[in-house]
């Protein structure tokens, strides 16, 4: 954890809630909804954490942390802690559906179409090469914490590409950014829902078609990333006993285009993850008043 546990994680009889929250501005818009949900309608606490993806699972199944609104997908963790230790329970489905894979910008797309398929990519190697790829293409990645299976892609694929890493989120968007106001070619890691792509238009490189247990061993990958349906996670103790708190996060269901529309703000027009929230519940009423508990 990159921040000190909450003393209101799982407390007894406490009208106090903590959530965690994850590095990409759509895991921040989520947790900024639901936490302005909390304390405006329901009249919680609600504490945050900043905490990568797995260690997330840690906090979560020792009730450090009450839940997390957006998992990608990490099968090992869901078994020991949903399945087997039974510490986690699911929250549902968040309604979007993720998917991660390689983009090239559009424009460069739209100059060399072969440039999509990922058999092609090694012609094109030399015009994605920096200074921080060693003399080999470069294949941009965010944050080592993220799921990725790229560096084992370009070993098994054979791509004369170097993986590096810009360390977040927002440093991959800066260096995307600059490529774009440069008219540059790069070929990057990047995944959907993204606001970016209304900003910087980019098409998918294809890889080998993804299939049922492909990266299953993490060394051997050589396939695309699955089409994932986000789900949300919770203390299974808080599951049980957390009130409206539990029952409003169970109920959080919304669009991809709903969770752009707050990370747009976050991320683009500067705004508080508060004020983002605040200005997206003041319009859209009939959505969110679905998800609040329903009164005896």
């Amino acid at each position: 954890m990159t921040k000190q546990a909450s003393p209101y994680a799982n407390a007894q009889g406490a009208k106090s809630v903590t959530l965690a929250v994850q590095s990409w501005v759509g895991a921040q818009a989520n947790v900024a909804v639901v936490k302005y949900l909390l304390e405006h309608e329901l009249g919680y606490h609600v504490d945050t954490v900043q905490i990568d993806e797995v260690p997330a699972w840690d906090a979560l199944s020792q009730g450090r942390v009450d839940a997390i609104l957006e998992d990608w997908g990490h099968p090992e963790q869901e078994k020991r802690y949903v399945d087997d230790k039974k510490t986690i329970a699911s929250g549902g489905g968040l309604g979007v559906t993720g998917h991660i894979g390689w983009f090239v910008p559009t424009y460069f797309a739209k100059q060399h179409p072969d440039v999509t398929d990922w058999r092609n990519l090694n012609k094109y190697a030399d015009r994605f090469r920096t200074p921080e790829s060693g003399g080999k293409g470069q294949l941009l990645d965010g944050s080592p914490s993220y799921v990725t299976n790229d560096k084992a892609l370009v070993s098994n694929l054979n791509l004369d590409y170097q993986v590096v890493f810009a360390g977040s989120e927002a440093a991959q968007i800066t260096q995307i950014e600059q490529f774009a106001k440069e008219k540059k070619p790069f070929l990057t890691y990047w995944y959907k829902p993204q606001w970016l792509f209304e900003k910087v238009p980019m098409t998918e490189v294809r890889l080998p078609p993804y299939k049922e247990g492909c990266d299953a061993d993490a060394r051997k990958v050589a396939c695309a990333y699955p089409h994932t349906p986000l789900e949300k996670f919770l203390n299974a103790d808080f599951a049980r006993k957390g009130g409206a708190a539990a029952a409003l996060m169970k109920n959080f269901r919304w669009t991809t285009e709903e969770q752009n529309e707050v990370a747009l703000m976050i991320a683009e027009r500067k705004m508080s993850p508060d004020d983002a929230a605040a200005a997206w519940v003041k319009e859209n009423r009939p959505v969110w008043q679905k998800w609040l508990p329903k009164r005896k």
